[in-house]
């Protein structure tokens, strides 16, 4: 079992930025040691030392109407037959920054409808934290441990969360 929690994914054993991997194993998680693309093709790896910035962009802003519009969405298409037209999970930039470059991997939401400003906002402030060397993903992987198989919490609980984990170090 899962929960999303800002930004993140956590199981029982891992923890991730946007969705767990996809079906071919893409994805990236986060260890005590640093950033892992996992990619069958091009696995790379940073060490949260060599990091200078690990940032999140174009993650989906939380809308209720736009969540009701892809499920009716989802809705016609299966009615018609068709597989919701084309359309995957909306994607997010995961840009990595070290001194001599900077690269982004491409990583899928977890939230169909998309993060609230708050949620957004502590997951990019843990992640500055995780790359300062003042928190650890082991904090969520700790957490994952005793709460994933209970399922996403409810938004106010996932922002409550990720300021003790950010307070936790």
């Amino acid at each position: 079992m899962a929960a999303m929690v800002g930004l993140f994914w956590v199981t029982s054993d891992a923890v991730y930025v946007g969705s767990p991997p996809n079906p071919v194993g893409i994805g990236v998680r986060l260890t005590a040691d640093g950033v892992e693309a996992m990619d069958p093709d091009s696995p790379r790896t940073w060490t949260w030392a060599e990091l200078r910035s690990a940032v999140v962009e174009d993650a989906p802003k939380h809308n209720p109407v736009g969540r009701a519009a892809k499920i009716l969405g989802s809705m016609v298409s299966a009615a018609i037959g068709a597989e919701n037209l084309g359309e995957g999970p909306p994607e997010m930039r995961l840009r990595l920054e070290t001194e001599e470059e900077t690269q982004e991997v491409t990583v899928h939401a977890a939230a169909a409808g998309g993060y609230t400003a708050e949620e957004a906002r502590l997951s990019r402030d843990l992640l500055d934290r995780f790359v300062a060397g003042s928190g650890s993903p082991l904090t969520l992987a700790a957490w994952g441990r005793e709460h994933a198989a209970e399922g996403t919490p409810e938004p106010r609980a996932r922002e409550a969360l990720l300021h003790t984990w950010a307070q936790q170090g």
